[in-house]
């Protein structure tokens, strides 16, 4: 299967890269999307982009993940991107992660960035150049990278710490930056906000999981979980030594998923960070398929969602 975008990355899966439910954990796939971002700025002109010198670089805003077909340690990826949309200072690419060997895409990415000075993140216009280069990168997004059971629309964010008292979300995560968790101009790295939540959902989904093994048909001896769709919105950048806390609740679910809301927030302050929408599933470790939510299951579920909790 072939797509349209010029190749921005090249490489495969470190057994080191893959957790738990053995495939390559969601953090490793923001990880290359970034390394990716870095060639399309470069053939948009900004070669020095990410580099500790420069002038201006692109920060990543928002990205709409979805994950379509396991990577396991060994497969051999590759990715291709293109252009959007330009805006004034914002731009929206869209990044196809791609099974070398069978064409089969592993996982799509929407991800808006903006233009901005290096040092501080002010943003400022495109340059007349870079919006004639973007021009011969323009890309539309594949039917399977287009959001389908996350909506894309703004968001103007309620999140606050109060908010998540209020609401009773769980903590999930709590912990503080180091520097090697922070890019060259010292801001939190992009695959940090979806890999913290990766390490503490465990908290939160591992009731449910039990729930949905519990009322199964086929009862699974051993069951996992997957995300199918994400969407990470990014509001604030902290820095080494800053701390942070991952508050997160169910909102949803139905026959097949479950619809997590996560926000991160700094907890002296009470400064939103990020928030983030998930769409996951229980997985059968051994037949590597999903485990369906009986409705025995999903009313039990249910009974922990949290009304008026979003992005």
């Amino acid at each position: 299967m072939s797509f349209e975008g010029v190749e921005i990355w090249r490489g495969g899966v470190n057994t080191w890269e893959c957790d738990e439910m053995g495939h390559m954990n969601v953090r490793f796939y923001v990880v290359k999307a970034v390394e990716g971002l870095a060639s399309l700025a470069a053939m948009i002109g900004m070669p020095e982009a990410f580099r500790a010198d420069a002038t201006s670089t692109l920060l990543v805003r928002e990205q709409h993940i979805r994950f379509l077909k396991e990577a396991h340690a060994g497969a051999a990826l590759h990715m291709i991107g293109g252009v959007v949309e330009m805006g004034e200072s914002e731009a929206r690419l869209v990044q196809l992660l791609i099974h070398s060997n069978t064409g089969d895409i592993a996982a799509s990415f929407q991800t808006v960035v903006t233009h901005v000075t290096a040092r501080d993140g002010t943003a400022f216009p495109w340059s007349e150049r870079t919006r004639g280069l973007a021009a011969g990168l323009t890309m539309a997004v594949p039917e399977k990278a287009r959001a389908r059971s996350v909506p894309l629309e703004p968001v103007s964010s309620l999140a606050s710490l109060a908010r998540a008292d209020e609401l009773g979300l769980m903590r999930i995560g709590l912990g503080a930056l180091s520097p090697q968790e922070c890019d060259v101009f010292g801001r939190m790295r992009s695959e940090l906000f979806i890999g913290r939540v990766s390490d503490g959902i465990g908290a939160l989904v591992g009731p449910l999981r039990a729930l949905a093994a519990e009322h199964a048909l086929s009862k699974p001896a051993r069951t996992g979980g997957a995300v199918l769709e994400y969407r990470l919105v990014q509001l604030d950048w902290p820095r080494a030594g800053e701390r942070f806390e991952l508050r997160s609740g169910l909102v949803g679910v139905d026959g097949r998923t479950m619809r997590m809301v996560h926000w991160m927030l700094d907890p002296e302050t009470g400064k939103v960070w990020g928030t983030s929408e998930a769409v996951a599933i229980t997985f059968d470790l051994d037949a590597r398929k999903v485990v369906p939510i009986e409705e025995a299951a999903r009313e039990a579920m249910m009974a922990t969602a949290i009304d008026g909790l979003a992005l």
